[in-house]
């Protein structure tokens, strides 16, 4: 990389291209000289050359980072997949080994270096028989509900439910489909807007 590029930003870069485009324009405009100087001509190629070479330096590293991030996702997905069968091997093999112990009405089982014990749980476990017998009262509800409707329901309650039915409330975000659709109908959302936004495209 050249001691140019090096030691500027993309930003000083770019000015300083600017303020050698003037003083090429102020020589070949000037009567006093009939050409550019050399020494202008070759600064000026200088940082065209450093310029574009700043830009692809950029474009490099965005494509390093862009496939380093790839892969660490590849990486993470894979662990946890790695991670998923390592738990089920483990739930499998305490559940072979409780029912050795219980088939055979042992406490415990000893190697030279563990001891296998059954061992009682410090709090009570539930156990799901039969799901669907069970009745709304001993159910959470987690639902997803649009906002207009939510708003419905809470005019139809008194103060006191609704403050309850609010407190279960765990994330509350914006629509982004219902805030477009408003906008499509050309009815305005305070507090937000929809813009077509850009991003860069390396190529």
């Amino acid at each position: 990389m050249s001691f140019v590029a090096q030691d500027n930003t993309i930003f000083e870069l770019d000015r300083e291209l600017d303020f050698l485009l003037d003083e090429i324009q102020e020589q070949a405009e000037s009567e006093e000289t009939e050409e550019v100087s050399p020494e202008l001509m070759q600064r000026f190629q200088q940082f065209c050359d450093a310029y574009s070479e700043k830009v692809d330096r950029i474009g490099h590293f965005l494509s390093v980072m862009e496939a380093r991030a790839a892969y660490c996702r590849g990486q993470a997905n894979r662990l946890a997949d790695r991670a998923r069968s390592a738990e089920n091997k483990i739930d499998r093999t305490k559940g072979m080994v409780l029912y050795y112990l219980k088939s055979r009405n042992l406490r415990k089982i000893e190697g030279k270096e563990f001891t296998l014990r059954l061992q009682k749980n410090s709090q009570d476990s539930l156990v799901i028989l039969d799901e669907p017998q069970i009745p709304l009262v001993f159910r959470d509800v987690e639902a997803k509900i649009p906002g207009q409707l939510w708003e419905a329901l809470l005019s139809y309650l008194s103060d006191e439910t609704r403050r309850e039915l609010s407190a279960c409330i765990r994330q509350m975000k914006p629509s982004a489909d219902a805030i477009k659709r408003a906008a499509a109908d050309q009815e305005e959302v305070p507090g937000a807007a929809v813009r077509r936004g850009v991003h860069l495209r390396v190529a």
